[in-house]
């Protein structure tokens, strides 16, 4: 079942502050954060009705972040990113933000990324952007 066009979408990722890059050689956080930009600057020219929410490592703060920004709008959609599903280190965190979501926002669907250059293929599978669908 596919979403509506006009759906929002909340893309939930973990701020590249957060991450450890001893772990990820060859990245850093002025690679990611410009990697992060761009994808988001993509998804916006595209018709996407999407709300960034950069997450803390902090698995409360994280949910405080959530629940205020699911408290400012409906969303039909929300991606997690793959920095905080895939990385070990971040499994509470990730518990913590899929029972946030289907708490508060009921019905919400959720789709994942494994970069950020393959959001928009994660937010395709669920909606088509404004004037396409």
């Amino acid at each position: 079942m596919t979403l509506g066009s006009g759906t929002k979408i909340l893309s939930i990722g973990l701020h590249p502050s957060q991450l450890d890059y001893s772990k990820h050689p060859g990245l850093d956080e002025a690679a990611l954060t410009a990697r992060v930009e761009a994808a988001t600057a993509v998804l916006l020219d595209s018709g996407f009705d999407v709300v960034s929410c950069m997450l803390p490592a902090d698995p409360d703060a994280a949910e405080d972040l959530v629940k205020s920004r699911l408290g400012e709008a409906t969303y039909g959609l929300a991606m997690i990113g793959g920095g905080i599903r895939m990385l070990p280190e971040q499994t509470l965190l990730f518990e913590r933000i899929v029972n946030v979501l289907t708490a508060a926002a009921p019905g919400i669907r959720l789709c994942f990324n494994t970069s950020p250059e393959t959001t928009v293929d994660a937010f395709l599978r669920w909606v088509q952007p404004a004037g396409r669908g």
